[in-house]
């Protein structure tokens, strides 16, 4: 790839353009208790409660289409990205303050149909924000070495924030509020949304010398009105996002599962007797799992391709989760402690042997998560090249319409799963006892569904087409194409 092909970003702006993903991410993490909130104050059972958010982020894929058309077709002075993402992000802080605040004062028979109403509005602003998430990288730079920096970034942004979160939210914030109350809620929407909107503003400002009008592809076959061809037509014939969507969303299924709330509960207040421990993890393990983005993403994916990356971290991981299934069953989990946090009375064998175990598998898992945004732009690129149109919105839409749909069922995965173990009417929580059936649980639930996840990589990037050497062949063909448009940059 020559000069002439390359158009990068400066490198301010990738630090700030990644802080959308902290904009998006909040929000998701705080969400992810709402299962507790709808059956703890809306009074919807746990089956419910838990089907509730695998619907919702049904409809969430099915705003993504819409949503990515309208940002291709989009322009206004601000730009095509910026507006989004900062409607976006506005939208959800208000939408997110009703569900929280007002829902439960409502009478009983109104709640849950007015939680849905306002949560499908929360969900479309939640879409304007994330289709730009998955769509502006291939605006801003087309190097190779320049994507494989975004991810790390992004990937360190998002480790920081899965630190600093959970160690708050558990370790402090539930203790606080004694439990996942009222208070809880408020106390949590108070911290996130405005973090959230300042991240924003941030990343709106990375991505603004990128985004004037002019600078982007345009073909006159492009047709304006929205059809669902277009969408099918990328999903059947381009196999480099074929390939992606069965890697990426099988990963999120997976990590949705994991990171859910209950499965918190299970392993570490149940199983292990200290649920605080859950934040005293990540506490321990960020800087190691920045280490390993550093390593996976900056080293590996810039230099090998970024399909690469994803074979070395889907490895790694299976390899630390068949360890970490193998500890559980042979080790003393009542013994994990760490210190600074409750509970510790000196390292035991377990505590040791999972730490060093849980900081592999997050930082594999981090490494994945890491070039995803980048093997996006490179799809998109990939579309240029095949059909001549440049469509980040279409592309980005198309990913995350099958990354939700797929995704969406970890809540209910969870929901099924503890109800098969009889838990129907309440979800467990600290009291529960232990029994067997919720041990194989929430081993399962954990760490099971995560190797299913990395064995689905393993197969999907055999097939991914979009090699180091092909990327260069892409954006020779794409600086071709721009010559003959008369577009610069």
């Amino acid at each position: 790839m020559n000069n002439q092909q390359i158009h990068k970003a400066k490198l301010w702006q990738l630090p700030l353009y990644a802080c959308n993903q902290i904009g998006i991410n909040m929000y998701v993490f705080f969400m992810g208790f709402v299962s507790y909130y709808l059956n703890g104050f809306i009074g919807v059972a746990v089956v419910l409660a838990t089907s509730f958010v695998t619907i919702m982020r049904i409809w969430d894929a099915f705003t993504d289409p819409v949503g990515g058309h309208v940002l291709d077709k989009l322009e206004t002075k601000f730009g095509k990205f910026r507006p989004f993402m900062v409607v976006g992000n506005l939208g959800m802080m208000v939408t997110s303050y009703i569900l929280l605040h007002v829902s439960h004062s409502l009478p009983e028979m109104a709640r849950f149909p007015f939680f849905i109403v306002i949560y499908m509005i929360y969900v479309v602003f939640m879409t304007m924000q994330n289709t730009v998430g998955r769509a502006g990288l291939a605006a801003m730079t087309n190097d190779p070495n320049q994507r494989a920096v975004y991810g790390v970034m992004e990937a360190v942004f998002i480790t920081l924030l899965y630190t600093v979160m959970p160690a708050y939210f558990y370790g402090t914030l539930v203790g606080q509020n004694q439990g996942f109350t009222i208070g809880f809620f408020h106390a949590g929407w108070r911290l996130i949304a405005p973090i959230s909107f300042v991240a924003t503003l941030i990343a709106a400002a990375g991505i603004a010398p990128a985004d004037k009008p002019g600078t982007f592809i345009k073909n006159d076959s492009q047709i304006v009105k929205f059809t669902l061809k277009k969408y099918w037509d990328v999903l059947k014939n381009n196999r480099a996002m074929q390939m992606l969507v069965v890697s990426a969303s099988t990963d999120k299924l997976a990590t949705q599962v994991q990171s859910n709330a209950t499965v918190s509960v299970m392993i570490y207040g149940i199983i292990c007797g200290n649920l605080a421990v859950s934040g005293a993890l990540a506490a321990y393990t960020s800087i190691p799992n920045i280490l390993f983005v550093i390593f996976g993403v900056g080293i590996i994916a810039a230099k090998l391709g970024q399909n690469r990356a994803m074979v070395v971290s889907s490895i790694g991981g299976l390899v630390t989760c068949t360890l970490l299934v193998l500890l559980f069953y042979l080790g003393d989990p009542t013994t994990l402690a760490f210190p600074g946090f409750a509970g510790f009375g000196g390292w035991t064998f377990f505590s040791l042997a999972y730490l060093a175990l849980y900081i592999a598998m997050k930082g594999f898992a981090a490494i994945s998560t890491g070039v995803i945004t980048p093997m996006i732009a490179d799809v998109t690129d990939y579309e240029v090249c095949r059909t001549g149109n440049f469509v980040p919105g279409l592309i980005g839409t198309v990913f995350s319409f099958v990354d939700k749909f797929v995704s969406s069922f970890g809540a209910t995965v969870v929901g099924l799963l503890c109800a098969v173990i009889g838990f129907t009417e309440t979800l467990p929580n600290e009291a529960t006892p232990l029994t067997p059936a919720l041990k194989h649980m929430g081993i399962f639930c954990m760490f099971g569904i995560v190797m299913i996840g990395l064995i689905c990589n393993l197969a999907a990037m055999k097939f991914y087409p979009l090699t180091r050497k092909k990327m260069e062949e892409i954006e020779a063909e794409i600086a071709r194409i721009k010559a003959e448009k008369g577009i610069s940059g």
